[in-house]
């Protein structure tokens, strides 16, 4: 297995984590009923639902 050679800096480790924390996601599915794209295993934030139940309620703020 490979190993680095120096141990990476804090700001070389934070600047990278904050490179990938900006990517998109690929992987968001799309809302039965709304048809917004919501992340899987999560409550969709445009209705509420979560598995075809309301779970919270939303207001049209």
């Amino acid at each position: 297995m490979a190993l680095p050679k120096r141990k990476s800096s804090k700001s070389r480790t934070r600047r990278t984590k904050a490179e990938n924390m900006k990517r998109k996601l690929n992987n968001a599915g799309f809302d039965t009923e709304s048809g917004a794209p919501a992340l899987p295993h999560r409550v969709c934030p445009t209705t509420g639902k979560y598995k075809g139940r309301q779970v919270i309620t939303v207001s049209d703020e």
